[in-house]
């Protein structure tokens, strides 16, 4: 029998090092899935958030403080529950036991443990707060960290010299959040250590008290021993139950952060359900005005413009005129503060996103150097399309990239940038080939927007580029904004903008003819030639 006890025991031991071992395994699994499955929903908010919600400051900093620890908390709080259900089964077999020694006894022991308690809950709060408080410097210090340790700053970093100044300035700014933390941190601990104490004095209190009935004869030494030791053990049930609590307590502030940027409404209004207002083809500004949040003065305004299918418009104007502005309302990225803009007679806020989007092939001042593939990196103007290899290969060619891809060390293959293993980086002139690619693999869209295709080009690529547009352009709509005038005089009609809106229309020969502003920008670059 005794062998057989030994090996009971030896089976009990194995299984719960198995448990264990099983418990610590899922904990992991499970904190890597949470992760994962809060940074999805957080991306999938963003998704759904509009431009002028992306380009908010404090949008970026609910998302700092959404992301911050999100992850591990909610594993934190399964961890905590299956710790208090645990520590409140243990504290009912004690109370339970003690109470036949001196129930008042029982209630002080559990209310000394309270005002410690109170105060970890208080300077969670505190700790909280501060952290809340301080988000955008926390976001400063990211910012800093990137710019000093990425190769998109690398270049002006060292040629200005500016690694000890921002340097410095990192280590300012967190030595400040430091020093907030740690004061914080130092009165938590003073309290909780003082406050703590009274659990100390009544625990030792009843033990004095348990040792003078022993001492008197009134308790056995068998029952002091019992009594003093389930004390000591419901004490320390109690205490962990509400430093779970505490704890539990604490995540949920974090965890708010999590809530309330999910619940943030999607910056998509409901669809408008009118019916088309014009029996026509094209694009139609209907006094047009739009203000950005937060401010008095209109971007643009009072503009009435319309786009018949199939012209070449250009888009001229100083700095700061709206041409950006006119770019992001024509392709629905912001809506009109007043009026509407119709396309093919339909206001665009009636059009699914998805539908209005697949209208527009864009090429962007500041486009995107996705560190993929090139023929992923083409692929992706159209995802629907993506696996279409001869879309990407006539996209390629009509961007004018097909030739210097094909002659990467894996063609369009290669992997593009410098931040994985066997990237190849390319020129400026040449991303920028690969972003008009990406444009014409949107095949079935009828409006070509290129916002200065031509920046990083010389003057010859600049001009080959163009051809490439003329040829493959087709029967789209084409919008060129462009700073070089040489580009624009060949459009149909010439758009010219000033901070006044829309102040001059029509050909090249037309506004010069007039000697307006178009006229006057002209002659300024064209001296600037000779």
């Amino acid at each position: 029998w005794a062998i057989g006890w030994v090996l009971v025991e030896m089976g009990v031991l194995a299984g719960m090092g198995a448990a264990g071992r099983g418990a610590s395994l899922l904990r992991g699994l499970l904190g890597v899935r949470l992760g994962l499955a809060v940074n999805q929903q957080i991306l999938e908010k963003t998704l759904g958030m509009g431009l002028l919600q992306l380009q908010d400051p404090e949008f970026y900093d609910r998302l700092t403080r959404a992301r911050r620890e999100s992850q591990h908390r909610p594993l934190a709080v399964v961890g905590e529950l299956l710790a208090l259900q645990g520590a409140v089964a243990t504290l009912l077999g004690f109370v339970l036991l003690l109470l036949s020694f001196s129930p008042l006894a029982v209630l002080l022991l559990l209310l000394a443990a309270v005002p410690a308690t109170l105060a970890e809950l208080r300077f969670s709060r505190e700790t909280f707060e501060l952290r809340n408080r301080r988000v955008q410097d926390a976001r400063m210090l990211a910012y800093l960290e990137q710019t000093l340790a990425s190769d998109a700053h690398a270049k002006e970093v060292l040629l200005l010299g500016l690694g000890p100044t921002l340097l410095g300035r990192f280590r300012a700014l967190s030595d400040r959040l430091w020093q907030e933390e740690w004061r914080v941190a130092l009165r938590r601990a003073l309290w909780v250590v003082g406050l703590s104490q009274l659990g100390t004095l009544s625990f030792y209190g009843c033990y004095v008290v348990i040792a003078w009935m022993a001492a008197t004869g009134r308790l056995g030494l068998g029952d002091m021993t019992m009594y003093a030791l389930s004390f000591r053990q419901g004490q320390l049930a109690f205490q962990s139950i509400l430093l779970s609590l505490g704890s539990l307590y604490e995540h949920d502030l974090y965890l708010s952060n999590l809530l309330q940027f999910l619940a943030i409404p999607s910056a998509s209004p409901p669809l408008l359900s009118a019916p088309p207002a014009l029996e026509e083809r094209g694009l139609r500004f209907e006094n047009v005005g739009f203000r950005y949040p937060g401010q008095e003065r209109f971007a643009l305004r009072h503009l009435d413009l319309f786009i018949p299918p199939g012209e070449s418009l250009a888009l001229v104007g100083p700095n700061g005129a709206g041409k950006t502005t006119f770019l992001r309302l024509l392709t629905g990225l912001y809506e009109p503060t007043e009026g509407r803009v119709l396309l093919d007679g339909r206001d665009l806020r009636s059009l699914p996103p998805e539908t209005l989007r697949a209208r527009f092939a864009v090429v962007l001042q500041d486009f995107s150097r996705y560190q993929l593939p090139a023929r992923e990196n083409i692929a992706l103007g159209s995802v629907a399309h993506r696996e279409d290899q001869a879309r990407v290969l006539r996209a390629a060619e009509r961007g004018g990239a097909r030739a210097f891809l094909d002659a990467l060390p894996s063609g369009l293959d290669t992997q593009l940038g410098r931040w994985f293993d066997d990237g190849v980086e390319l020129s400026g002139g040449q991303w920028q080939r690969v972003a008009l690619a990406r444009a014409f693999m949107r095949e079935e869209a009828d409006i070509m927007i290129l916002d200065e295709p031509t920046a990083a080009l010389d003057i010859e690529a600049e001009a080959e580029v163009f051809e490439h547009v003329r040829k493959f352009r087709g029967d789209r709509t084409l919008l060129l904004i462009s700073h070089r005038f040489a580009n624009v005089r060949a459009a149909d009609r010439i758009l010219v903008l000033d901070q006044q809106g829309l102040v001059e229309q029509g050909s090249h020969d037309e506004l010069m003819a007039r000697q307006g502003l178009y006229a006057t920008l002209f002659v300024k670059q064209a001296e600037g030639y000779r």
